[in-house]
């Protein structure tokens, strides 16, 4: 009866530990990613897609945009997708409104892909990723928030991108701006992923093959 006793006490205590340790490790992780990500050399930038307001990008959508212009201009990749649905009784979609926020910072027209799907991370990877394999390209520089990098990387490479990260400098995700409130959201966004969503794309993925 002591035996199993001691061997609960330690089972318990090594599930506690995990708890601890693995949202922990990950936390850190997206902290260390959004302070450190640098944009590599790819075949194409995408703009995911955040919150816009009758065709006008949202404070965060704009950082993004912003973000992305300033790689194009760099010459880091020839071409920009943008991605993202409307919600219910919108006019615009997040794909368009990205795209025309582009177009009037005078990027071509011939350089710019509005895909207009995804509500969230996940569904917005996957319309890219298939949009992308359809053309023969294979790998990306991701233009999002700083604490949306690590998820948002892990994600594509998942579906067999090479992936980087150009994080947006301002805006209210910014670093300077976003607290531990955005970190702990992505730590359990990206744990969910992980269990649940990372399951469900492979799952699509051999089905379509």
């Amino acid at each position: 009866m002591i035996f199993l006793l001691r061997l609960f006490r330690r089972l318990f205590t090594f599930i506690l530990l995990l708890i601890i340790v693995i949202p922990g490790y990950f936390a850190f992780s997206i902290w260390n990613e959004g302070h450190n990500a640098k944009p590599v050399k790819s075949d194409a930038i995408v703009i995911l897609g955040a919150a816009q307001f009758n065709g006008v990008p949202s404070d965060i959508l704009q950082a993004r945009i912003d973000q992305a212009k300033v790689v194009y201009r760099q010459g880091l990749a020839p071409r920009i997708i943008t991605v993202g649905a409307n919600a219910k009784g919108d006019n615009f979609t997040e794909a368009s409104t990205s795209r025309n926020s582009l177009l009037e910072r005078r990027i071509s027209r011939s350089a710019i892909a509005a895909i207009p799907i995804g509500r969230d991370t996940l569904s917005s990877t996957v319309a890219y990723v298939d949009f992308m394999r359809a053309h023969k390209l294979t790998s990306i520089i991701i233009a999002t928030d700083p604490y949306h990098c690590y998820r948002a990387e892990a994600e594509a490479k998942d579906l067999g991108l090479r992936a980087s990260c150009a994080p947006a400098k301002t805006g209210p995700a910014a670093v300077k701006s976003a607290g531990w409130r955005y970190i702990l959201r992505e730590t359990g966004a990206y744990l969910a992923y992980k269990t649940v969503g990372h399951f469900g794309i492979h799952l699509t993925d051999q089905i379509k093959k």
